[in-house]
């Protein structure tokens, strides 16, 4: 029983240890004591998902006001210079030689030209409507982005945290070990105890330090991890100082849920997406719509060839008006599109009822997982009580030769344990509280 337990015990640091850093006596020089919010602001900095994100937001609200722009009217400006040859007239046929009727050979031509859209089926406006919705969704995108980011660094963050805890507990148990050792080596010099006993704790404070080794290894790892997140040379050593969140154990599911559906990103990115189908829509409605739009032109030109008789002289023309049209193919080539695009509508609406669903079912589960670890810390601290009463009864008994150095080692192995699991279950309501809030989106 005892054996078995000192496995589970070996198991359970090794599962623990499993992103985990902490700070060895040769890079004490090079340790960088740092806080969540630091690790946050590094990650923010350095990561280039992140970077891309805030790029695309960029470029999506240059496309928002390139939209706009289009409200003004379309300018061009033209210039030419040509040469003509004389007009060769065939009055006897084809073959035969013709004559050359002279024409001015140099033409000039300089002007301007001018379109104001009035009215074009509110296509404009859909336009410059889906450019900032998308505008809107990469703005959520990168919000959410930034929240992910937040809870992974979280996460290495709290298992840093932990295995420096447990490396602490290690090495006071393996301190601890030690001097009962050496406890025990002076009674079986008295002859009290036997040889095994000696050697059953030798082995176990062994396998101690093989933990503490691999503890020792995971931090190693593990601080790589969170430096690459950060930014920081894979050699650098990192000491959180920051102990536990402030966790508010007050909020009921429902205060939760509303807050998600406030700042939810699937959320509102799937509202987003539902608003632009709708517009899409109504681009495909304004198909069948008239186009109206005010129109101009003015140039100078030499020479006159707009009336006859011409002359060799500079001239100068302005036409402006008003131009309407009518799609009227759209009347039945457009049934079926509006047909397709009504079709999406109702399947994004479908989709954003699906992601509201899908909301509420992660922060219940959350939810439920964060109050679940609340409990198992109430638990782990009676079970750490009782552990520590029941190893000061056993060791009494064991000196006093009433029990077997078993009973001994089985009490020291559940009081390890019970202590790693209080640390974990700690940890662990971090670790679901940032879970929580980042399913919410106020990560």
């Amino acid at each position: 029983m005892r054996k078995t337990r000192l496995v589970i015990l070996l198991h359970l640091i090794s599962n623990f240890s499993l992103a985990n850093t902490g700070v060895s006596a040769t890079a004490q020089a090079d340790t960088l004591r740092i806080s969540l919010k630091e690790v946050w602001q590094k990650a923010e900095e350095y990561n280039r998902l992140l970077e891309i994100k805030r790029k695309t937001v960029d470029v999506n609200q240059e496309e928002v006001r390139n939209s706009q722009l289009e409200r003004l009217p379309e300018v061009g400006v033209m210039g030419s210079a040509e040469k003509a040859t004389n007009i060769p007239i065939y009055e006897n046929g084809l073959f035969s030689k013709p004559t050359q009727h002279e024409v001015i050979h140099t033409l000039y031509r300089v002007g301007a030209d001018l379109y104001l859209n009035i009215y074009n089926g509110n296509k404009l406006n859909l336009k410059i409507e889906q450019e900032k919705t998308l505008h809107q969704i990469s703005e959520i995108e990168r919000d959410q982005t930034l929240s992910d980011i937040h809870y992974k660094t979280a996460v290495l963050y709290l298992d840093l945290q932990k295995s420096i805890i447990f490396k602490n507990l290690i090495e006071k148990d393996i301190a601890d070990q030690e001097k009962q050792l050496k406890e025990i080596k002076a009674f079986h010099k008295n002859g009290t105890t036997l040889k095994s006993d000696v050697l059953r704790v030798e082995l176990d404070l062994s396998k101690r330090k093989m933990a503490l080794v691999t503890v020792n290894n995971d931090i190693l790892i593990a601080t790589q991890k969170l430096n690459i997140m950060i930014g920081e040379p894979d050699e650098r050593m990192l000491l959180p100082t920051d102990i536990l969140a402030e966790q508010d154990k007050n909020t009921s599911y429902e205060q939760y849920l509303t807050e998600a559906l406030q700042h939810s990103f699937p959320y509102h990115i799937s509202e987003r997406q539902t608003d632009l189908t709708r517009i899409h829509l109504q681009q495909i409605k304004a198909n069948v719509r008239p186009k109206l739009g005010v129109y101009g032109d003015f140039y100078y030109a030499n020479p006159q060839i707009f009336l006859y008789p011409y002359n060799p002289f500079w001239y100068s023309l302005g036409i402006a008006g008003v131009k309407a049209s009518f799609p009227l193919s759209e009347l039945y080539l457009n049934v079926h599109k509006r047909r397709a695009a009504q079709l999406e509508l109702e399947k994004e609406e479908e989709a954003h009822r699906d992601a509201r669903d899908k909301v509420r079912q992660q922060v219940k589960e959350a939810y439920l997982r964060y109050r679940e670890s609340l409990v198992r810390i109430q638990v782990a601290e009676v079970n750490v009580q009782q552990a520590e009463e029941n190893a000061r009864i056993i060791k009494n008994t064991y000196f006093n030769q009433t029990s077997l150095i078993t009973d001994l080692l089985d009490a020291d192995v559940q009081l390890l344990q019970t202590h790693f699991e209080l640390e974990a279950a700690r940890i662990m309501a971090n670790d679901k509280y940032y879970l929580l809030q980042n399913i919410v989106g106020t990560l």
